[in-house]
């Protein structure tokens, strides 16, 4: 197939979506919450596209940030200032707006307005003042650091977004003691002048042999993901200049639990075979774990053998 033929395929599809989602309810008076690309301009939804483009006003974070986005995709809407600095005000002119049975569109400079991002105070102002706040999602830098990381899985969906450190040493090191305690993956957001004294920090915190993942310039040209122990950080950001440029996303992993066969004590492994007398491989592992604490899969594995062994099938 022709470059021209796969490129007229692809504008009917695009028109058949367009006019699809064209056909969908839009209400007046309504706040769109919309999430733009954190770095690839092609990363705007087509919903994004067409609320942004049917909207009145867009109330921007930064409106110099956002005209290149939408000059870019064609949406010549007007914009107005909603920044931290004016948020109060900006809420009630939105507001003013959707009384008067306007569409107004919310954004920040990139990616989820009102996460780590100002809005959030404008949502509850549209909400209390009883209009429709419909959220169109989009990039996150959260979930595609997640999503290249595979610091969590299906089985244990957990995570933690923390947004950004403290500037200071004693501060972050206070900080990070906190959230890094927690069981689950924690997100957190880093600039490249404070990367190295972080990771620094991160190490004093956490110790040697805690993963950490970092992933800087999401969706852009030189993205990169990488997974190491915090003792081997230091050494690889040093070996080359390009790995502290850029926006940082740090995903701590959870901390490593030692294995069933490690932890179990004589008494978990009378319990668990008391339990496998009368109970299937999978419950007894299920039980022994609400007992003990044990990562049940790793129960599961310990159940299994220690069944074979013992030859009851």
């Amino acid at each position: 197939m022709s470059d021209i033929s796969v490129f007229s395929d692809s504008q009917a599809t695009w028109k058949r979506l367009a006019d699809k989602v064209a056909e969908q309810h839009w209400p007046a008076g309504t706040l769109y919450v919309v999430a733009t690309p954190i770095g690839n301009l092609g990363d705007l939804g087509l919903r994004a596209w067409q609320a942004l483009s049917r909207c009145d006003v867009i109330a921007a974070e930064d409106t110099r940030a956002s005209r290149p986005l939408l000059d870019a995709w064609g949406i010549s809407t007007p914009l107005m200032a909603a920044h931290r600095h004016n948020e109060a005000a900006a809420a009630q002119a939105i507001i003013q707006r959707l009384a008067q049975g306007e569409r107004v569109a919310l954004v920040s400079d990139a990616g989820a307005p009102a996460v780590s991002d100002p809005g959030a105070r404008i949502v509850r102002a549209v909400r209390e003042a009883g209009h429709g706040v419909v959220a169109i999602p989009g990039a996150s830098a959260v979930i595609a650091a997640l999503m290249a990381s595979g610091a969590t899985s299906d089985e244990n969906p957990a995570f933690v977004f923390a947004g950004f450190m403290p500037p200071k040493s004693a501060a972050r090191q206070k900080w990070l003691r906190r959230w890094c305690a927690l069981p689950a993956p924690i997100v957190m957001f880093e600039s490249p002048h404070r990367l190295e004294a972080a990771v620094a920090d991160l190490l004093q915190v956490c110790g040697p042999d805690r993963k950490l993942t970092l992933a800087r310039e999401l969706t852009k040209r030189f993205e990169q993901v990488h997974t190491l122990t915090l003792g081997e950080a230091e050494s690889w950001l040093s070996a080359d200049v390009h790995r502290r440029q850029g926006e940082f996303v740090l995903i701590v992993h959870e901390a490593g639990q030692p294995s069933a066969n490690e932890a179990a004590d004589p008494a978990s492994l009378e319990l668990l075979d008391a339990l496998l007398e009368s109970l299937s491989v999978r419950d007894a592992a299920r039980v022994a774990a609400r007992v003990t604490g044990l990562p049940r899969d790793e129960l599961y594995t310990l159940a299994l053998s220690r069944r074979k062994r013992s030859g009851a099938g």
